[in-house]
């Protein structure tokens, strides 16, 4: 991959991130609703329902809005019945493309993530077209500079899977899918505070874009990002977009 394209995308996700405090908040609380409804309001027994408060709390939302949330989720307050659902497709260049959704209106949600594709050069395909080449798994992602000994031994200890360099310098820590919090806290308390950490699917092979083509696969993944029934896009572009 290009040497600064790793921390180039995070940043823009991050800022992509922030630009969308509110929408990222009705994500959440979804998120925590439908995690409490399927494993219980116990964080202790639902990893899931753990890492959306982890989420939640990295957001700032308010600790209520976390507790109706998961009181909705439980049954204890009326709640919309979401449905999990997941489209997949190819973007430009023939990149992976998966959009995880949460919708109480399927034929809506599924008109929208059509139509995004198909206006910004995507195609979408059939079920499972590019799921296998996406591995279920949290990432940590560190700046460059961190160093790299000193926090390889920490991660390991911690339960990581993998440690990765980027040709960027920055260091990508790999955890199971359920631990990723776990490592992170004894990440930090051993001193190194991750710039990034989430839990999604990774793809297992990246094809980097660049100049027009990177435009335009940032283009359908802003479209698809900001349907209001989308939770998580993920894809195995990387764009290797000007600074």
């Amino acid at each position: 991959m290009a040497g600064h394209s790793k921390w180039a995308n995070i940043k823009h996700k991050k800022a992509a991130t922030d630009a969308k405090r509110g929408k990222i908040f009705t994500r959440l609380i979804k998120e925590i609703t439908v995690a409490a409804k399927l494993g219980g309001g116990d964080v202790g027994t639902n990893p899931r329902l753990r890492l959306a408060m982890d989420k939640a709390y990295d957001n700032n939302m308010p600790k209520d809005t976390i507790e109706r949330a998961i009181k909705r989720g439980c049954g204890e307050l009326d709640a919309v019945n979401y449905e999990e659902i997941r489209y997949e497709g190819y973007g430009i260049g023939g990149a992976a493309v998966m959009v995880d959704c949460l919708t109480d209106n399927k034929v809506r949600t599924v008109a929208d993530v059509r139509h995004a594709f198909s206006k910004y050069g995507g195609n979408m395909g059939t079920d499972g077209c590019v799921a296998f080449q996406f591995v279920h798994c949290g990432q940590l992602l560190f700046a460059p500079g961190t160093a790299e000994d000193a926090l390889m031994e920490a991660a390991l200890e911690a339960g990581a899977d993998d440690i990765l360099t980027q040709d960027d310098g920055s260091i990508e820590v790999i955890t199971p899918p359920y631990a990723m919090s776990t490592v992170r806290q004894a990440l930090e308390s051993a001193g190194f505070k991750a710039e990034f950490a989430e839990t999604g699917m990774k793809p297992q092979n990246e094809i980097v874009l660049a100049e027009e083509d990177a435009l335009k696969m940032q283009k359908l993944l802003d479209a698809l990002e900001v349907l209001d029934d989308v939770q998580e896009v993920y894809t195995s572009a990387v764009l290797d977009l000007p600074e």
